[in-house]
């Protein structure tokens, strides 16, 4: 019952964004309920080291310095400016930027390109004079639809493919269908409810400052490309994901221009520390047995969903599963 309530408390929280009357954010939340899981005794402090997966956060930790290689290197502000060329169509210029995110998000994680597309994209947004509302939204919808293509795509992927042993070419080539798919329908609902709305003043400054973006290197895009490159060819072979991941990422901190200290500036350390957190709270629930009592309920109501003629209950069911209990 104690690990039911955390449980129920820390995800209310972190479904609302804060505690009101605290300053407190997602990740502290999630840290509190962690806390409270191991003070309260739902799990033991040694239980909540072993049960985070750590070659899962290893390579979500490769893949943002390899996405810091790309960022302090001006490839995404390059690749802003250019996709920018199309904002005289503003329609056209959607399908491309969600394109492209869908894309990098297959190789780079969702969550990560994101935090490094955004703020890049907004600004270009605003001086370019379109409603940056529908391009953020864009960005959101496809990083998600693309990540959802690769092993690699979002930290649910990676630790299924992890757990799983599962291998990434076969992985790539059952998923990558639906995620057009999904890509398609998303750009089309998108320009549908915004089709009068995607053009605004346009404005010289934000804030009265112009934002300060990274200069383009090309040697040091280069490198991040390569990088890429190696990685993907790398995760084709039996050599386990994070070992290849944390590999290439090494070496791109053997850099004489670019400060080991800056690239790992720009990793998300809240989001990992998100991730350790919600670790042990699943943790917790998964001792008290939660997953197995909800699956015999629906069982006895007729929804067996470890049952193959269940699959269409299954995927109706797996949304809701995976908001609950989402590591």
């Amino acid at each position: 019952m104690t690990a039911l309530v955390i449980f129920v408390v820390s995800y209310l929280g972190i479904a609302m964004g804060r505690i009101p009357g605290l300053a407190v954010d997602r990740v502290g939340i999630a840290i509190l309920g962690a806390i409270a899981m191991v003070s309260l005794g739902s799990v033991s402090p040694q239980e909540a080291v072993r049960c985070i997966d750590f070659p899962t956060l290893c390579l979500l930790y490769g893949l943002m310095i390899i996405s810091a290689q790309l960022r302090l290197g001006g490839f995404y502000t390059a690749v802003a400016e250019k996709v920018l060329g199309f904002s005289d169509h503003p329609r056209l210029f959607l399908l491309v930027s969600m394109l492209l995110s869908a894309v990098l998000s297959a190789v780079l994680a969702n969550d990560i390109i994101c935090f490094a597309m955004a703020p890049i994209l907004a600004y270009s947004l605003k001086r370019a004079g379109l409603n940056p509302v529908p391009f953020l939204l864009g960005l959101a919808v496809s990083s998600n639809i693309g990540s959802a293509a690769t092993l690699i795509g979002n930290p649910q992927n990676m630790l299924i493919g992890q757990v799983g042993h599962l291998s990434f070419e076969a992985f790539f080539l059952w998923a990558y269908m639906p995620s057009c798919l999904s890509l398609v329908a998303a750009f089309g609902i998108i320009v549908m409810y915004y089709r009068q709305n995607l053009i605004i003043e346009k404005i010289e400054t934000i804030n009265g400052n112009d934002m300060a973006l990274p200069q383009f290197d090309c040697w040091q895009t280069i490198k991040g490309i390569l990088a890429v490159v190696v990685l993907v060819g790398l995760y084709l072979t039996d050599i386990p994901r994070d070992l290849s991941t944390l590999s290439v990422a090494g070496s791109l901190l053997l850099s004489r221009k670019m400060k080991s200290r800056d690239m790992m500036a720009l990793v998300d350390w809240h989001l990992i520390t998100l991730f350790c957190a919600l670790f042990i709270i699943i943790h917790g629930i998964s001792l008290a047995h939660l997953p197995e009592r909800v699956l015999e309920f629906l069982s006895q109501k007729g929804f067996d969903l470890l049952n193959q003629h269940s699959s269409p209950v299954f995927l109706l069911s797996y949304p809701i599963f995976s908001a609950m209990f989402r590591p």
